[in-house]
């Protein structure tokens, strides 16, 4: 009973979904409308939703939340991890990568575009898993270091599809308090 009292209080520190809010490292939001949460189908993620596809795109995006307690690396390392993860789209010398700064609650957190084809590995750390190549996908990635531990929204999906979510997924993050 101790463990499982000792895993509740840690994930309700650390991060919770219920009912469209979010929390992270004791900061909450409400998550859109539209967004539709889902079981995370990785241990390394916290929380998933399901992110509704624009017109003309096959797929839907996704809006993932990893979440590490003791961190995982330099927020260099990360992005350099996030960007090889991507190949450059037909007729592209390298692949479209911006980074900014975005406020989330009090925190000031580095802020990544990726645009590109994606590899979408079902395991990512697996040398055997090759991936399936996803045409002109887009990432947006946020590195939030709390006390609680490193959290990593990630909303990634067709390049169109993200577009349209932009705002809302900024507007999400810039929310917490």
């Amino acid at each position: 009973m101790k463990f499982v009292a000792s895993i509740a209080a840690a994930a309700f520190f650390a991060a919770a979904s219920l009912a469209g809010d979010v929390e992270l490292g004791g900061m909450k939001s409400k998550t859109p409308a539209g967004w539709k949460e889902e079981e995370p189908t990785s241990s390394m993620r916290l929380t998933q939703f399901k992110i509704p596809k624009a017109d003309g795109d096959k797929d839907d995006a996704e809006l993932i939340i990893f979440f590490f307690k003791g961190g995982s690396g330099s927020a260099e390392d990360n992005l350099k991890r996030q960007l090889a993860k991507f190949k450059p789209l037909d007729g592209k010398d390298k692949v479209e990568s911006k980074v900014d700064k975005i406020k989330v609650g009090k925190l000031e957190a580095p802020y990544q575009d990726i645009t590109g084809n994606y590899l979408l590995k079902k395991r990512p750390f697996d040398p055997a898993d090759k991936g399936v190549e996803k045409t002109n996908y887009r990432q947006l990635y946020v590195i939030l270091l709390t006390d609680a531990g490193d959290f990593y929204p990630t909303l990634i999906g067709p390049a169109k599809t993200v577009e349209k979510h932009k705002k809302d997924f900024e507007d999400w993050l810039k929310s917490f308090k």
